[in-house]
């Protein structure tokens, strides 16, 4: 009885096991000294060098590795969509979701189609955690995660497609 009652308090958390008590933390590591290979003076072997040098220590194994470039600049990647229906939206969402940033132009659409395409186009970047902001009348950049447009950036790309900032 008393086996199956302290079995509850350890469940319950109100009580530890005593399992446990028998293993030293120090038999889970190997020495420091086996562990680089190199010779060290006595106090560091023994564990009493400060913390920090013990994680540089552990941390010397570790593999480096280069990281890559970005493929391309936000200007070579934009992609410019003038929907005329909202079966454009799968254009959007394709590009998009390839990484591109999509410049959605609506001055051309009704005001219906163009809110439905506002909601596609928020519920997208949201969903794949990218931002969608309005830079123009009617007009909204919508970027992947991990993209970000300076305003110099934007205005310059806009003058180019023929488009005056307005946001």
């Amino acid at each position: 009885m008393a086996g199956a009652w302290k079995k509850t308090l350890v469940y319950l958390g109100l009580a530890e096991e005593d399992g446990y008590d028998d293993y030293a933390y120090d038999d889970l590591e190997p020495d420091p000294a086996q562990r680089s290979g190199s010779l060290r003076p006595l106090a560091e072997a023994e564990g009493s060098a400060p913390p920090a040098r013990r994680e540089r220590e552990r941390n010397r194994d570790a593999v480096v590795r280069a990281v890559p470039a970005p493929a391309a600049s936000v200007s070579q990647r934009v992609h410019l969509v003038q929907p005329t229906a909202f079966n454009d939206a799968q254009e959007i969402g394709d590009k998009f979701r390839d990484g591109f940033s999509i410049l959605m132009n609506l001055q051309s659409v009704d005001s219906e189609l163009g809110r439905r395409l506002v909601d596609f186009a928020s519920g997208l970047a949201y969903g794949l955690a990218g931002s969608m902001q309005p830079v123009a009348d009617k007009v909204f950049l919508i970027t992947p995660a991990g993209v970000q447009v300076s305003a110099e950036e934007r205005r310059r790309f806009l003058e180019e497609r023929g488009f005056f900032d307005q946001a």
